[in-house]
């Protein structure tokens, strides 16, 4: 008999309008990384915080058994005394507090009464041991926030590992890390496998489950399609699998006829902001045409996203140089003033600098056009609610209606009501930073159709990526970055993954 540490049994959970899930079932084996993967509002996230007991027991359907028991887990707390921790995308630590003071954060060892912070400094040193994280540069007093968002993730772990967690939950995870860090975070679920933690894995990122991962689930529109081991699943069985037909072209590359030149960039330099005297971007110049979309390549710290927002007018220090636009020079004094001419970024953190997650989708896609919505500065709810539901039907924004919040929605449709409100400011120029960031296949493709769209409409389409399958699937012209420099400009049909590679690490032009 097979040894299952949880087993869900006819899960399910509704929402106001929407059956998230639906009598989903299946096991998950002690001392194994099991992989959960679907598309966006699948219904992973809702499963998972019916685990973490977010949403606690009697508000789903079906049942959860964990170690041979019903689970009727109420709070988040008895998960954690249950042994259960979650790793979450959006990291859950206290930046202005130290290691050893965020691993303690809720349950401080103490001694007659008092916290006992010897105590503490030994077993946060055991749990940082525990998953390799003993560089000299991170000790248990390090403050949280002069670290890596790759060591963030790592004391996100041992936070877990210090509870003594025997079932790990990590969502997302490698999202925002680097290559290296990928491969670091990775390693440490193969050791914490070898110690018997068992691990669920959600990730959109294909080849880290097919590494990692010794079980494979898949979901789809709320309900369990299908689980097997790994090696009985490839990629494309997973993608046909998750989006429910078989998703021969990831990169719906079109021939685009390129026009005239409609964004160029000459001798732009931009001062670091903490290091007097050193410039963050130095010197770049580059040309993006009409009926193109030009990608942008290059590591992490490279300065892509760096250049960009100075551009915009939104960095901490002022670049200069000489930008023009359709031909004539112009100055972006700051991202109002980008807007009114033309210059719209999808951020890479929509969450932060793209939504406003309370608000509902009908009164973000207007949040940059207010003057299409409104007369004297006073509101018109009606035009609101027409222009939303018009991006709703174009977009193909998946929700019941227009008034629902915006944080409730998947990843892939908050993306897609950011970019309903650059479509929605008719804008010249679009900046599409990590455009499909913490999105499942389906919804980039749908998103990379959209920006196809956009260059056929006329609109300069810039995009930044870090995925170089991206950068080479999608983009006509591809120019690399690396220290705040160009390195190089390829034409698509003459570049390779090793050419690019070779140019973002180059040291000079």
């Amino acid at each position: 008999m097979e040894d299952y540490i949880l087993q869900l049994k006819n899960i399910g959970k509704s929402f106001p309008g929407v059956r998230a899930l639906d009598n989903v079932t299946f096991n998950i084996k002690r001392g194994h990384v099991h992989a959960l993967v679907g598309e966006n509002g699948a219904g992973k996230s809702t499963m998972i915080k019916i685990i973490c007991g977010l949403y606690g027991y009697g508000t789903y359907d079906g049942e959860l058994i964990y170690n041979g028991e019903v689970a009727k887990f109420h709070n988040i707390v008895e998960v954690e005394k249950a042994g259960i921790a979650c790793i979450h995308q959006e990291l859950n630590l206290c930046r202005d507090l130290s290691v050893m003071e965020n691993i303690f954060l809720n349950e401080k060892p103490t001694k007659f009464g008092i916290i006992d912070y010897d105590r503490m400094n030994v077993e946060a040193r055991a749990a940082l041991a525990r998953i390799g994280l003993t560089d000299e540069n991170v000790t248990t007093e390090t403050i949280v926030k002069n670290l890596g968002i790759g060591q963030q993730q790592m004391v996100e772990i041992a936070k877990a590992l210090a509870k003594n967690a025997k079932l790990l939950i990590l969502d997302e995870p490698t999202a925002p890390l680097t290559e290296a860090e990928v491969d670091i975070l990775l390693d440490i679920v193969d050791k914490l496998r070898a110690d018997g933690v068992t691990c669920i894995y959600i990730s959109h990122r294909l080849d880290e489950i097919m590494r990692i991962a010794d079980d494979i689930t898949v979901i789809r529109d709320g309900t369990h399609i299908e689980t097997r081991p790994r090696d009985q699943m490839t990629k494309q069985d997973m993608i046909n699998l998750m989006v429910g037909r078989e998703l021969t072209q990831l990169f719906p590359r079109e021939e685009h006829k390129r026009g005239e030149v409609g964004f160029e960039v000459n001798n732009y330099s931009v001062p670091h902001p903490d290091i007097a005297g050193r410039n963050l971007i130095d010197n770049v110049s580059f040309k993006a045409y009409k009926g193109e979309i030009l990608g942008f390549c290059g590591l992490m710290g490279a300065g892509r996203t760096e250049l960009f927002t100075a551009l915009y007018g939104a960095f901490r220090t002022k670049g200069h140089g000489q930008v023009k636009m359709n031909g004539e020079e112009v100055t972006f004094k700051n991202p109002t003033d980008s807007l009114k001419k033309g210059f719209f970024i999808i951020s890479e953190d929509r969450k932060q600098y793209g939504l406003n997650l309370i608000m509902s989708i009908k009164q973000n896609i207007p949040m940059s056009s207010l003057d299409k919505v409104s007369f004297m500065g006073v509101l018109n709810n009606n035009k609101e609610l027409i222009y939303s539901d018009k991006y709703i039907r174009d977009v193909r924004i998946k929700t019941p209606n227009a008034e629902v919040a915006v944080e409730t929605l998947s990843g892939g449709n908050q993306q897609k009501v950011v970019l309903s409100k650059a479509m929605m400011c008719e804008p010249k120029v679009v900046v599409f930073d990590e455009p499909t960031r913490g999105i499942d296949v389906g919804a980039k493709t749908e998103i990379y159709k959209l920006m196809n769209k956009m260059v056929d409409e006329g609109v300069v389409v810039i995009m930044i990526s870090s995925e170089m399958e991206e950068i080479l699937g999608m983009s006509d012209r591809i120019y690399t970055i690396a220290r705040g420099k160009i390195t190089g400009e390829f034409d698509c049909h003459e570049v390779t993954q090793e050419i690019l590679m070779a140019a973002s690490v180059k040291e000079d032009n």
